[in-house]
Parts: structure tokens; sequence; C-alpha cells
């Protein structure tokens, strides 16, 4: 079969994108990529706390809805970083799902919310692009397991537990000497496996990754990471993590930011190296596309470059089956066992 018909004939996921953020802060930009007079009067929490970026609308989004289409994604986890909300997080959270929610209503004909692994199989079928709401960093939770049911409540279905520093839950890999799960990330835990939400590894420390495999009682994601074996990253995965997330279930997203690919020559080439390293190591059925879109995932140009992977992947000779999961079963398989 031809690249071009595989990837069309795929479940395509994508496991994460900041696409939501930055159509906010490039001035309230539909996600189909136009903008409107009218545009202002949807300004909310993000806009306010983070400032629209200058000049508004001249920075290319690149997962548009015609992006989308062009790459034939059939879904997409649509993340919401509080990192940077400076004390508003869960408001922060709320008004940007609250947007992308909005835009869902906006195009019928094209999107809709997924709340299950159902909802995405439905979608696919009806010729529309599932969206997954994620949060990344349970800053957004400010000490309170509530707010994981009122998270929950809103259609989130999956949350990523640190953005590389510290939080109330865990520690992140760019804190020194960190320690790793808090009592209250293990309640948060067991809170989101009880639930029916994605627990997401990625930033984590190695210490705090470790905990989390003990304490879940399901398989977890890494929703963008890469390997560290190919490159020496902190936000990358050792061999021995990559090999306990696919023993575990789980699935890792390998990424498309340029600086965890390699640090002076990035490339798609180098780029497959990591996938075909996640496979020998994790499993075929462990790895996945989490392109980070949006959020510095840079070695694609846009969502629309998506078959390009396939390409990539068959010229090296990766079976059909295998790209098959990397496309997108492995995260619906995840899915179906985690969020129903």
């Amino acid at each position: 079969m031809s690249a071009t018909d595989l990837h069309r004939d795929s479940l395509v996921i994508d496991s994460h994108n900041d696409t939501v953020v930055a159509l906010i802060r490039r001035g309230n930009i539909g996600i189909d990529g136009a903008m409107s007079a009218d545009r202002q009067s949807r300004a909310g929490a993000v806009a306010y706390l983070r400032q629209y970026l200058s000049p508004r609308g001249e920075q290319e989004i690149q997962f548009t809805l015609p992006r989308l289409r062009a790459g034939d994604v059939n879904a997409a986890y649509f993340a919401v970083d509080t990192t940077r909300a400076w004390g508003n997080h869960l408001v922060y959270a709320v008004d940007a799902l609250g947007y992308l929610k909005q835009e869902i209503a906006n195009h019928p004909q094209d999107l809709v919310l997924a709340r299950s692994s159902a909802d995405i199989e439905a979608a696919r079928s009806a010729g529309k692009i599932a969206v997954i709401l994620a949060v990344e960093n349970t800053a957004a939770l400010q000490h309170s397991l509530y707010a994981v049911d009122a998270l929950y409540e809103l259609g989130v279905r999956t949350m990523t537990l640190t953005h590389s520093a510290r939080t109330e839950v865990a520690d992140g890999c760019e804190v020194d000497g960190g320690g790793g799960l808090t009592g209250f990330g293990q309640k948060v835990i067991e809170r989101m496996n009880s639930l029916g939400m994605l627990i997401d590894v990625s930033h984590l420390n190695e210490r705090s990754f470790w905990d989390t495999l003990e304490h879940s009682a399901q398989p977890v994601v890494a929703s963008h990471s890469c390997c560290r074996a190919l490159c020496e990253h902190p936000r990358n995965l050792t061999d021995e993590q990559l090999r306990a997330l696919g023993a575990a279930g789980g699935v890792v997203g390998i990424t498309f930011v340029s600086f965890f690919v390699h640090d002076s020559e990035p490339s798609l080439y180098r780029l497959v190296d990591h996938i075909e390293h996640a496979i020998e190591v994790a499993g075929a059925a462990a790895v996945g596309l989490g392109s980070d879109f949006d959020g510095g995932g840079d070695l694609l140009r846009h969502g629309g470059d998506m078959p390009r992977i396939t390409e990539a992947l068959l010229a090296r000779g990766v079976a059909e089956d295998t790209v098959v999961g990397i496309l997108g079963s492995n995260h619906l398989r995840l899915l179906r066992q985690t969020i129903g």
C-alpha cells in the first residue's frame, strides 16, 4: 500500500498540541484560522493574564482546522498549559477550555468533543475530528481534589502532572534534587484513575515518573517526549523509563520539538530515529505521535505535514501494521482502557 493510502486509511491521533492558547494569544483567532471584528469580545482570563502576542495574527497557527484536514488527523489532545497563569491557574484553564468548546460548537460539521474512546470512533465514522480536552500542569487544581472532578465534568480526559517545575502534586524534570509524588499527588492519581482520566507523565522528573507508575492503577501516557538515549535532555525518557512505560501498557507520543530530537542538527530523519528507538525499547504497541504543535513542535511545518511521518516510516522499512499503531491505534487502545 502506498504511504498516501495507508495514512488516509489509518486512524491518526496526536497526543499533544498547545493550539487553544495560541489561538487566543494571536488575537482570539478561530480554529479555522479566521479573524473577525467581534473577536475582541471573546477575550477572557488567558488574554488578560498572558496578553496578546505582537503583532497579532502574524504568527501562523500550526493546527488550524484546514491543516488538521490536510494531515488527515482524526483526533487530537488539545492541551491548556496553566503554568504561567500567575496564581489564577484554574480560571485560566476554564477560560481556555471554554474558548475551545465554543470553537467546537461553531464548527459542528467538522469537530466533536470526545469524552470517550467511542466518541473518537464515532467522529471518524461521521467524517469529523475528535477533540480531546487536556490540562497541562496540575497547578490548575490549586490544591483542590474537587477540581479534578470539576475539570472532568467540563470534558477534560487527560492531565499532565507538572510542567517541568514543582507543583503540589509532583516535581518536574527541571527541579534540582527534586522529590517525587506528594501525598496530595497520590490522591490526585487515585481520583483520576477512578474517574477515568488519563495521567500524563511528560515533564516529570525520574523519581516522580517512577512514583506515578507505582501508584497508578491504570497505564499512563507520556504525551510529548522523545528518547534520552538519542538526545540528552531531561524532558526525554531513558530506556529504563520507556521499557517500564511499555510494560505497563502505556504509550509515548514522540514529539516534534527540535531540541528534544537533536541538540544541533534536528531533522525529520532524526525524529524517525526516535520513533524506531522507542519501538525497539518500549515495544511497537507503546509508541504514538505527540506533535506539540503551537508549543514548540517545529520539525514539521504544521498539521498538514503529518503524512510525511508515514512516508518516512515506510521508507525505513517499518511494517505497515506498526505504522498504523504509531499513527493512532496505540493511543486509541490506551484511551479505551483509561477513559472508557
